[in-house]
């Protein structure tokens, strides 16, 4: 329900403003109200001027019968003067028929982005009210909400259809959604972002989420933390999305299929792998990737070769070595922190411009603490130099940071300043003779 709907209410109930439950930061424009009730709803007048309103707690269910009619022009020139452009409802029980009457109001105001959090969703709405209307709103976020079954109600989804087929960014996390039906992903013919993170989504239910025609414009995607476990059965599901770009799959538990020959879509500049349990890198991959990230894995090598990479992120991984950089002409940014790797090649990885190797149990042999100095002196490791790097071996260096180590052409190649030392003493040993 919108800020403007409950001064609506509050007006029809006679109220005046009291002191109440509504507290208003100025300088944040956020105001936020606390368990509104008939007695304390007149404060809610203070948040007018927020561009950011949250509900939280409240007994919307009473006003389940209020009676809600269409606004005179006066109100409807008031709703387009508020400045709120978010609205968070929070911990309440929401009755669908309520929302559904009052939803509409939302097309005289400015709000563009709708959040409801911890919230149950009781009964069944009338949407019909809905047909044709269209309203501001570009983003809509449920996350731990409890609802009925999406599945059988394509009626309120054709109602709702001249509003959702312009929503831009949807998000249901934390909501033990199991499947998103194939006759929803093809309303919202405008959506960019889809996010469904921390649900019950399987690799079957998957592939008909995204059946032909559903989501066409679809560029984010966030699989995050689902029940996929088939890296093969993902790739064939996100086939048909034409324009997506950046897809997390980030801890999901994901196999390998030897025999699998799916192309990914081309698409597709941004790969989250990360905590998937991988062993080793699974192909194929996405020819076209800038972005991937496989940290938290259990990698030992990664070989493979992608054009045009920018960003390669391997952190916490059993990696012994640096991935060959020739594999990646255009690389900019590596991130191989916490894991095996002894030593770096510093004539090649000093030509990025972004390298974080922090964590690792590092060789400070002469030439290993001498490129790792080098390296910082170019301002190439960044954030964690220096006391992210400390020597592994030799035993006297053990536990010491890189930076103490001694360097110096006296310490470290003796040979060289014994060498001509001794020459000079044998040439004045003849010259004496």
């Amino acid at each position: 329900m919108s800020v403007a709907v409950l001064l609506l209410l509050g007006l029809g109930l006679g109220l005046l403003e009291v002191e109440g439950r509504c507290f208003f930061n100025r300088t944040e424009e956020h105001c936020v109200c606390y368990n509104l009730s008939e007695e304390n709803i007149g404060s809610i007048v203070q948040c007018i001027a927020a561009s950011v309103v949250e509900f939280r707690g409240g007994e919307l269910e009473r006003y389940v019968a209020f009676p809600i009619n269409d606004l005179d022009p006066p109100t409807i020139d008031m709703l387009g003067t508020l400045v709120i452009r978010k609205i968070i409802f929070g911990d309440l029980l929401v009755p669908e028929i309520l929302l559904a009457r009052v939803l509409r109001f939302f097309s005289y105001t400015h709000v563009q982005e709708l959040v409801f959090e911890s919230c149950v969703f009781e009964g069944r709405g009338n949407w019909h009210e809905m047909a044709g209307q269209e309203l501001p709103i570009l983003s809509l976020h449920f996350h731990n909400v409890t609802s009925a079954p999406l599945t059988g109600r394509e009626q309120d989804l054709a109602s709702l259809g001249s509003w959702l087929e312009t929503l831009q960014e949807l998000a249901v996390t934390g909501s033990h959604l199991t499947s998103l039906p194939c006759a929803i992903g093809r309303v919202f013919t405008a959506l960019r972002s889809l996010d469904v993170a921390q649900n019950s989504l399987g690799d079957k239910s998957l592939m008909s989420t995204f059946c032909k025609g559903a989501f066409p414009q679809l560029q984010v995607l966030s699989l995050q933390r689902n029940n996929l476990v088939s890296y093969h059965s993902v790739c064939e599901s996100v086939q048909l999305l034409p324009e997506l770009q950046h897809l997390d799959l980030s801890q999901n538990t994901l196999m390998a299929d030897p025999s699998s020959s799916c192309q990914w879509p081309l698409t597709l500049r941004i790969f989250n792998l990360s905590d998937t349990g991988l062993d080793e890198v699974l192909t194929p991959l996405p020819p076209r990737l800038e972005v991937l990230d496989m940290s938290c894995n259990h990698l030992r090598a990664v070989d493979i070769s992608l054009g045009a990479l920018k960003k390669l992120f391997l952190s916490q991984n059993v990696l012994q070595a640096v991935p060959p950089i020739r594999n990646y002409p255009m690389l900019d940014t590596l991130q191989v922190e916490n894991n095996s790797i002894t030593e770096l090649p510093w004539d090649e990885v000093k030509l990025l411009g972004h390298l974080r190797a922090a964590g690792n149990p590092y060789n400070c042999s002469c030439s290993g603490a001498g490129g790792l100095q080098a390296l910082a002196a170019t301002g190439h490791l960044g954030q964690g130099w220096p006391q992210g790097y400390t020597c592994h071996w030799p035993p006297g260096y053990q536990g010491r940071l890189v930076e103490e180590v001694p360097v110096s052409v006296l310490q470290c190649n003796r040979a060289a300043v014994v060498a001509p030392v001794c020459v000079t003493l044998a040439v004045l040993g003849v010259a004496g003779a």
